[in-house]
């Protein structure tokens, strides 16, 4: 019984020894310089209730100009940055349809904190060849090199055989880190989940929709992929199987997409909500409702948090897994 607390002191010890390293504190950073610039640049949401205020920080928020002065506080916000759009892509336009200018987009927040995602993984990548030559490294390097090796043998090999999963392991690794550091950076404090909007996880399914077609296509031959989406049936069914076939290749990213957004966002909104709870209860009953009810809108957020961090890691794993049978079912048809 008295080596359990001694076990954890000299883990707790080790984790912090680690947080001391130049990696630890580069990783650090990294996150702090994300969350700060998001916060320094984003447009913020004055006028609005708490409740809108809240659910606000939800969605995207453009990169504006900070405002100076008393000024600029009333003052129309200008892009940090403005990007042309197509005319036939109006209907996304930052500033909202109907204007007279040509359609921009800017860069958001979500940005921000997919440039930190990139290079957490290239950070926390650093140190695994040398221990996988030396066995030697950091506690970083040992659990990235435990988790990549989980995924090769756990999820990919057992999919797609030794042979063709190594050719697939490097973009599926890729895909599953990015992921979860984008899930985890979520749960920092004044940061924003870029996996929460409907825009970033449907650019990452079509990324698997474009290994699905362009890889079934390479490995079957561009007729015969085709040819292969429909199983043996009637002639005189092929045509209708075809356009259900192919309305269920479309599917395939379309529940990549709603499933990781869902859950993602879902989860913030489920904190929000109790966060919430305390000032509507200050507004009804006063400063002693705000201050009452906040014990239990703190506890379940933060019970909420904790169930979050490992729904970071699960969504993680299902975005990457599905991809990972989406792709070897176009590739091996019989599969």
């Amino acid at each position: 019984m008295a080596d359990a607390p001694r076990g954890d002191r000299g883990s707790l010890k080790r984790l912090l020894s680690y947080l001391l390293t130049t990696r630890g504190l580069l990783a650090l950073g990294i996150v702090v310089a994300a969350c700060w610039t998001s916060q320094r640049y984003s447009a913020h949401h004055e006028g609005k209730s708490v409740f809108e205020t809240l659910y606000m920080h939800v969605v995207p928020a453009p990169l504006v100009e900070p405002a100076h002065g008393e000024s600029g506080e009333h003052a129309q916000p200008s892009a940090l940055r403005e990007i042309p759009l197509p005319g036939f892509l109006a209907a996304f336009d930052w500033r909202g349809p109907g204007h007279a200018e040509a359609p921009t987009t800017v860069l958001y927040n979500l940005q921000i904190f997919q440039v930190a995602a990139v290079l957490l993984v290239l950070l926390a990548f650093s140190g695994v060849p040398r221990h996988l030559r030396t066995g030697k490294g950091d506690p970083l390097s040992k659990l990235c090199a435990g988790f990549a090796h989980w995924v090769r043998d756990e999820m990919v090999f057992p999919q797609m055989g030794k042979e063709l999963g190594r050719k697939f392991l490097p973009y599926f690794l890729s895909v599953f880190f990015f992921i979860l550091f984008m899930n985890l950076m979520g749960l920092v404090p004044f940061s924003a989940t870029a996996t929460a909007s409907i825009f970033v996880t449907g650019a990452l399914a079509l990324t698997t929709f474009a290994a699905m077609i362009v890889c079934g296509m390479v490995a079957q031959g561009p007729i015969a992929f085709w040819k292969h989406l429909v199983p043996h049936v009637p002639l005189a069914l092929w045509p209708l199987m075809f356009v259900v076939e192919l309305i269920g290749l479309l599917v395939k990213p379309f529940a990549l997409t709603i499933r990781l957004f869902a859950n993602m966002s879902g989860g913030h909104m489920v904190v929000l909500s109790f966060m919430g709870l305390i000032f509507f209860m200050a507004s009804a009953w006063g400063s002693a409702g705000g201050w009452g009810a906040a014990p239990i809108g703190v506890g379940f957020a933060v019970f909420i948090m904790i169930i979050e961090s490992f729904v970071a890691l699960l969504q993680a794993f299902i975005f990457t897994q599905l991809s990972i049978i989406f792709v070897n079912s176009s590739v091996h048809p019989e599969h």
